[in-house]
């Protein structure tokens, strides 16, 4: 059995990689939203937090009432609770990949989950 899945181009709008690559401790999806066009949702979680990266484009999220302006280059951290909603800005387009994992869940990391050869 192989130790490793690849993926290659992923189809446009959302595309969620779960199952693509049989990941076990987080959900990734790839999405892209048109201008002036949003998540169709306001949604929170049970236990897995949300990490946003912007790969193009510009937009915003609405989290608990707080509206945070994206654009090309930004991080952002969700808690599970938190009611959110992601919208692309009314002239630009914006595509993201959303990282799900389960709040306090990483034990190790880098090099202290790391076994040198």
């Amino acid at each position: 059995m192989k130790e490793y899945t690849k993926t290659g181009a992923l189809s446009s709008g959302r595309a969620e990689l779960h199952g693509v690559l049989q990941l076990t401790g987080a959900e990734i999806s790839v999405n892209e939203l048109p201008a002036g066009a949003s998540v169709p949702f306001v949604h929170s979680h049970k236990k897995n937090e949300e990490i946003y990266a912007v790969l193009e484009g510009e937009g915003k999220a609405v989290i608990g009432g707080d509206t945070v302006a994206l654009k090309k280059g930004d991080w952002l951290r969700i808690s599970p609770s938190a009611k959110r909603q992601i919208f692309a800005g009314e002239t630009s387009g914006i595509k993201y990949i959303c990282i799900q994992v389960k709040e306090n869940s990483l034990e190790g990391y880098t090099r202290d989950d790391a076994v040198i050869y």
